[in-house]
């Protein structure tokens, strides 16, 4: 059953190549929710409470590279986030006309079987095999179905991705020549000194810090989201950008402990990852474009995850998978928010917003939660990852902690700036309309699984516990 994760959306991007174009929507989402529901049943029936890694598939290949697909309960939570988020981005954009296109279609389920595949691959040349197919996908859909000054934001995103790319696959063959194979527990085993760790550690960095992005790997990022088609954007944010945060807790962490321990190497890395969240917030402030403003927002929030998961504690784990899930569902609602008002004005400057709250009260509302819960307040997800992440910073190094926690201060700026200017004041804009039936759907999910998670953290964090601890005990 398992290997229908994979399956099914390779299967899905061929087959919505020869739909009929006046069921490519309903194929997309019908076809969408079968993939969740295929998760829902592998989750029901996976036991979290080991922390075991179970193996769909075990086996030789060629060479040292092995036939290694497997997952654990923060594997599992990945893909659940993957799975429920694809559905939601594809009713999000259900009014858009690239909704109708079937090779946009075909693209978003080839990225999803990218996506899984670096989620379940347990053998890291086809976890960078994996990693390399969700390129093809998101650059063909941006260079596609993008603006039409798309394509300097997206040679600059191929440099940098390809760069990276490069580095973590140098890392990946010398590791594989000191192993007996590149399988994950071979690679996991492997002692090494702690000067070469360190090197082969930042060839995987330097492949993840970009993808994320973090200072000053980011220069890519605001191009090439603002330059996206609204969905592409949602799939870079809610999702793509979670593959280097889960490639740093399962191949970083494991497979350096060498160098994760000493505290010179990680403290430069959480001070980068400290510049990154006070760079991007202060940017985010100044930005005009709204599209910019939640790009800037969305570096922010994923430097705070990463800093703390560098520190491998406890609680920054858990805390990082609960802010990852947090952060898929808000990047996706405040994305779909500046879509709602760009369909509607033609407009993503906010000195030519304004006065929408009176025209739109639903959209006022939800957006206004979106808001609430992007800065993280009491009773919403957010609020309970950031604490963790910030306590663990602060722990590691209190001056990062003082310094990273101020992001919280300068986050509550930038958001209710945008919704202040773009909701408030004289209208722009008489003809503005309230919230279709699709959009109403995606911010009550989203909203709904943020604040049950606000309430409820523990499902999320309870249920990866047994893995992150025995991640730790190998670190130890």
């Amino acid at each position: 059953m398992e290997s229908l994760l994979l399956i099914l959306p390779a299967a899905f991007a061929l087959l919505a190549l020869f739909v009929p174009k006046s069921g490519v929507k309903v194929f997309s989402i019908l076809a969408s929710i079968v993939v969740f529901g295929v998760l829902a049943f592998v989750f029901a029936n996976y036991n979290a409470t080991a922390g075991e890694m179970k193996y769909i598939v075990n086996q030789g290949f060629l060479g040292k590279i092995t036939l290694q697909f497997g997952y654990d309960a923060i594997s599992l939570i990945m893909i659940g986030l993957t799975t429920a988020l694809v559905p939601l981005i594809l009713i999000s954009n259900f009014k858009s006309e690239i909704a109708d296109n079937r090779t946009f279609v075909s693209m978003f389920f080839f990225m999803q079987f990218g996506l899984i595949g670096v989620f379940l691959a347990l053998d890291a040349v086809f976890f960078y095999v994996f990693w390399e197919i969700t390129l093809i996908p998101i650059f063909i859909i941006a260079y596609l179905f993008g603006a039409p000054e798309r394509k300097a934001a997206l040679t600059k995103f191929f440099i940098y991705t390809f760069v990276g790319s490069l580095a973590m696959l140098a890392s990946i063959f010398a590791l594989g020549s000191l192993a007996e194979s590149f399988g994950y527990e071979k690679l996991a085993a492997l002692v090494l000194d702690k000067t070469v760790a360190t090197w082969m550690m930042l060839g995987f960095f330097l492949a993840f810090a970009i993808k994320m992005p973090i200072f000053p790997f980011h220069t890519w990022q605001p191009s090439t989201y603002s330059k996206s088609p609204m969905a592409g954007t949602m799939l870079l944010s809610g999702l793509m950008l979670k593959m280097a945060l889960y490639g740093i807790i399962r191949w970083i962490l494991p497979l350096f402990p060498e160098a994760i321990t000493c505290k010179c190497t990680v403290e430069w890395i959480v001070i980068l990852c400290t510049i990154s969240v006070l760079y991007a917030a202060v940017i985010a402030i100044m930005q005009k474009d709204m599209k910019r403003l939640f790009a800037y927002a969305s570096m922010s929030h994923v430097g705070l995850i990463a800093a703390g998961i560098f520190t491998a504690t406890n609680d920054a784990l858990s805390g990082s998978v609960l802010q990852m899930i947090n952060h898929g569902f808000v990047a996706i609602g405040l994305f779909l928010a500046v879509e709602i008002i760009e369909r509607r004005t033609n407009s993503r400057q906010l000195n030519e917003l304004g006065g929408f709250a009176k025209q739109a009260p639903k959209f006022a509302f939800w957006f206004a939660v979106l808001a609430f819960a992007s800065v993280s307040v009491p009773f919403t997800s957010g609020f309970i990852g950031e604490f963790l992440l910030i306590k663990s910073v602060y722990d590691f190094q209190w001056i990062l902690g003082v310094l990273i926690g101020t992001s919280v201060i300068l986050g509550a700026v930038y958001t209710f700036r945008a919704y202040q200017m773009s909701m408030y004041g004289p209208s722009t804009n008489e003809s503005f309309t309230d919230l279709h039936w699709s959009e109403i759907i995606v911010l009550i999910i989203i909203i709904g699984v943020v604040v049950v998670l606000g309430i409820f953290p523990q499902a999320i964090i309870g249920y990866v516990q047994p893995s992150i601890e025995a991640l730790l005990a190998h670190i130890k």
